[in-house]
């Protein structure tokens, strides 16, 4: 009922490409058999991303994309729409390699993630990569205590011991590892924020067993000192 333009088509493939008013030329546009009028894959010329996933919304008339790296599947850029030829024009930009930059200024709708490309899959600026896409989307945050986490995220990065090891998130709660994704490492206490202002340091998941502080720069703090020595630098996670 909502994609009755879609369904006259086929797939969201066909019109995705009907949308495009050329743009799409012989660019590869697949949808699968399984969801034909909701999905649609939209391939690339860059060896190291994933091709541009387009999904439509079944709650109301939108479509969503997500572009991945190819490495680490972690998004570089996703976004929502209800304007089909604007997902064409992020579509054709994402396939023809543009700068990530430069998909947002062909179709505005497109949010960046923060993460910037690594092509060699160098871990230490895919461990820098992943720190700037945790710091941007702690500031992009809705819940009422986002300051909190932003507070802690930041204080993270701030000490030089954390910012070396690459940084990852479960349940909200800060975490490090000695490998980069796919293949995480624990390493070190995990840091959580709560909605009460307070910040915990413990030695499990979530439980704040070696602490509780009301700053997020206390927290941080104890969190270096319970670094084992003799790390070295992150490598690749396999």
């Amino acid at each position: 009922m909502l994609y009755p333009d879609v369904a006259a088509r086929g797939s969201l493939a066909t019109a995705l490409r009907a949308e495009a008013g050329g743009c799409l030329g012989a660019v590869p546009v697949t949808s699968p058999d399984s969801a034909p009028l909701l999905h649609a894959t939209v391939a690339g010329t860059l060896p190291y991303r994933e091709p541009l996933q387009v999904s439509a919304w079944t709650h109301e008339r939108r479509w969503s994309v997500r572009g991945a790296d190819r490495f680490q599947g972690l998004p570089l850029v996703d976004g929502r729409t209800d304007d089909l030829a604007e997902v064409a024009r992020a579509a054709r930009a994402w396939h023809d390699g543009a700068a990530l930059e430069d998909i947002r200024r062909a179709a505005p709708f497109v949010h960046l993630s923060g993460r910037f490309e690594v092509p060699d899959n160098d871990p230490a600026r895919l461990t820098e990569s992943e720190w700037r896409g945790m710091l941007q989307e702690a500031s992009e945050l809705e819940y009422a205590w986002q300051e909190a986490y932003q507070a802690l995220i930041e204080a993270a990065y701030a000490e030089p011991a954390l910012r070396a090891l690459y940084p990852f998130t479960s349940h909200w709660a800060l975490r490090f590892s000695t490998t980069t994704r796919p293949g995480l490492t624990f390493m070190g206490p995990c840091l959580t924020a709560g909605s009460d202002g307070t910040y915990g340091v413990g030695r499990g998941f979530v439980t704040p067993d070696l602490g509780l502080f009301t700053t997020a720069r206390e927290a941080v703090a104890l969190a270096v000192r319970r670094l084992p020595a003799g790390l070295g630098p992150v490598a690749l996670g396999g």
